[in-house]
């Protein structure tokens, strides 16, 4: 597809070769004002907010994902396959499942279970794993490291329903030891699979599905700056 595209109206080139894709555009905008040195909106499609500037010397594009699979599905294709991105760090909230994570804990996902239909669109002969890169992974894990945090590496779910009516709630999933739950990795990871590209999952914990811990909107929108942080070192450890 040529650029622009129906959902992003940067030309070639105005992205870095590392994207960091929150789900909120405000926390986009948040990250570009509060981190990046002369950040430069290249994207406003349906308020959907694109920055490129750079972080420690390094450029570095921050664009929202939107929210689900299906939007980051969209964005993350046009970003890996149009606009020559190799990797994007989704960051993000999420529910914890287990009883040792907290709010403001921070999981790297290091794959993302789903009960999505996403792969239904590869033709694959099975069931397709999603996972995570591992450079991506083993550089974040070491910035987290250096920044005196310890995240909790493991298998999170990426849910199509935010709201759950039926039997088929999270249970299961806590029992199999799945971390957290959230929208939008594993339909990253199949889309950096299908492409060749690299994809990770850095996400902070906002509330608790069997505990009584939730955040506030506003602090989900403004008080992740740890994430965020680690996500950009990230990005400066790709580039070296």
């Amino acid at each position: 597809m040529a650029v622009p595209t129906p959902h992003n109206t940067a030309k070639k080139g105005d992205f870095a070769k590392t994207v960091l894709m929150p789900g909120d555009p405000l926390r986009s905008r948040f990250i570009a004002e509060n981190f990046l040195t002369d950040p430069v909106l290249v994207n406003n499609v349906r308020g959907v907010q694109g920055y490129t500037g750079t972080w420690k010397g390094v450029p570095v594009s921050v664009m929202a994902s939107g929210m689900g699979i299906p939007a980051i599905g969209i964005y993350s294709w046009e970003l890996y396959s149009d606009y020559d991105v190799d990797n994007i760090i989704r960051i993000g909230s999420a529910g914890a499942l287990q009883d040792d994570l907290h709010t403001m804990d921070i999981v790297l996902a290091e794959g993302a279970c789903t009960d999505s239909n996403f792969a239904h669109q590869f033709a694959l002969p099975g069931t397709f794993a999603p996972i995570a890169s591992y450079e991506l992974l083993a550089a974040a894990a070491r910035c987290a490291e250096a920044k005196g945090v310890k995240p909790r590496v493991g298998n999170v779910m990426s849910a199509d329903n935010f709201y759950n009516d039926g039997n088929d709630g999270p249970d299961a999933w806590r029992k199999m030891g799945v971390l957290a739950v959230e929208m939008e990795c594993a339909g990253l990871y199949m889309n950096a699979a299908r492409l060749g590209k690299r994809a990770l999952g850095i996400l902070t914990i906002s509330d608790h599905l069997y505990l009584p811990e939730c955040l506030s909107a506003e602090a989900r929108q403004n008080s992740f700056t740890q994430m965020m942080e680690i996500a950009l070192d990230t990005a400066v450890e790709m580039a070296k």
